[in-house]
């Protein structure tokens, strides 16, 4: 076996892990030429040479590929015989296979066992290197992308907030701190941030997990049918009451009732809100004995209710009640690092549910997603990622599916952007990170905190990407 001299990596490439890249061919000539040629990409990776088939296999017994590329026609076990192998062990190692004129049936019928490609005798040499590169793409994709599947499964069973970023993770310490004593929470963010899944992790993650969780959204109901929605009501209470019927108090009795966007209830309701908050009881509408109950109130609000209070639009003693715990979910333009990972979550999730085999998005598009300020926050990105699934013609969405929106951004003199991003996830972090540095003026605490990481990983990030200030 022998091990060719790995390609010189960028500086900004940053991968923890060399794919290889195995080239199987028995003429030792022709397997010195495609090492050659495989060295002045400019793509990161090591070469491996191997004399035949079963060089090759004894290889991947012990040994990890990426991109397999081989002739098709060598002694004893051929290149079809590679192929099988290697799609046993591992389906996601890509296979590119070096075929002569007269077997060129033989690799077409090879695509269909799982070959990701084949290169014609004479090859030229730049087309040999762009299939190989183009090979080692589609398996780093597919291998992020199951990485990204499995975390998703991951997230989709504990109910978690998606995302890394240290702003995720001190939510997550709030969470927990919420969670561990029943009382009331008030929960502030815009539209589409994630405010009910909050108070979703706060209720599984607390002593009521068992018990019901109840959500209502109060800007969505008319003020006068509001109050019977929350409290219920008793036969022949009004015209058409022809039954009790018991409101989302009873209903998430010893369990959790969320109200969402509280910030626009009625004064009229605020007021008995108030009052089971206090006394634990209530009057459904039509009744002459209270109702008591045990439940658990967390609220959100996408205003700030301080100034609804100064404005006399919400009630002070109210608002103390509800806030004995207060939750801020940053938007999204705040924690762009979590971007590319609620992305390929959204992609998994629809792709599957709208029956398309959508493997990725280009860097291209997640350099687009990634520049967007997103106004509707997680809501908006997810909206969007279904868009461009739905319109993809290909296996990788491109740009050509981007809404208008995201394509005609433009800085903060008016001049438009180019969206087209560098070439891989660490250029794009590393693209963010020069930005956000020039932006600050080098001031790595306010870069820090707009990128949402901590001081010691902007500066380790800093010094991976070999980033100048």
């Amino acid at each position: 076996m022998k091990t060719e001299n790995t390609t010189t990596p960028r500086k900004d490439a940053g991968q923890d892990a060399v794919p290889t890249i195995l080239v199987t061919e028995d003429d030792r000539n022709m397997r010195e030429l495609i090492l050659a040629v495989l060295a002045e990409s400019a793509m990161r990776f090591r070469a491996v040479g191997a004399e035949n088939a079963h060089e090759a296999m004894d290889f991947l017994e012990n040994n990890d590929a990426a991109v397999v590329l081989t002739d098709l026609r060598m002694p004893g076990a051929d290149g079809l015989d590679l192929l099988k192998f290697v799609k046993s062990r591992d389906p996601q190692t890509q296979v590119v296979l070096i075929t002569g004129y007269a077997t060129v049936d033989s690799a077409v019928a090879a695509l269909k066992e799982g070959a990701y490609d084949y290169v014609q005798k004479p090859f030229d040499t730049i087309k040999l290197r762009c299939v190989v590169e183009k090979a080692l793409d589609y398996h780093l994709l597919c291998t992020e992308n199951q990485r990204l599947r499995q975390q998703r499964r991951a997230y989709e069973e504990s109910g978690e907030i998606i995302g890394q970023s240290q702003i995720k993770e001190r939510v997550d310490r709030l969470i927990d701190a919420a969670a561990a004593y029943d009382s009331s929470v008030l929960i502030f963010g815009e539209s589409g941030c994630g405010k009910e899944l909050v108070a979703r992790q706060i209720h599984q993650r607390g002593q009521r997990r068992d018990q019901p969780f109840v959500a209502i959204n109060c800007a969505a109901i008319p003020e006068n049918l509001i109050e019977s929605e929350l409290f219920g009501f008793r036969k022949g209470a009004f015209t058409g009451a022809e039954r009790n019927k018991p409101g989302l108090f009873e209903v998430a009795d010893g369990g959790t009732l969320f109200l969402d966007e509280i910030n626009n209830a009625p004064m009229a309701l605020q007021a008995k809100l108030l009052r089971v908050l206090q006394d634990g009881a209530f009057y459904p509408t039509g009744a002459t004995e209270p109702v008591r109950v045990d439940v658990r109130v967390i609220a959100a609000s996408n205003r700030p209710i301080p100034e609804q209070v100064e404005k006399g639009q919400f009630r002070e003693d109210l608002f103390y009640r509800l806030s004995v715990m207060e939750i801020t979910v940053p938007p999204l333009r705040e924690r762009r690092e979590d971007i590319a990972l609620l992305t390929y979550y959204f992609l998994n999730k629809h792709s599957l549910r709208l029956g398309k085999h959508v493997a990725g998005v280009s860097t291209a598009v997640l350099g687009a997603l990634m520049r967007y300020d997103w106004p509707g926050n997680v809501r908006e990105l997810e909206n969007v990622i279904q868009r461009m699934i739905i319109l993809t013609e290909t296996e990788h969405i491109d740009a050509d599916v981007l809404p208008p929106r995201l394509t005609e951004q433009k800085d903060p003199r008016g001049r438009a952007l180019d969206y087209l991003p560098p070439q891989s996830l660490d250029e794009v972090e590393a693209y963010f990170i020069r930005k956000t540095l020039r932006e600050t003026r080098g001031d790595r605490a306010l870069a820090a905190e707009i990128l949402g990481i901590d001081k010691s990983t902007l500066w380790r990030k800093v010094k991976r990407y070999g980033i100048e200030e």
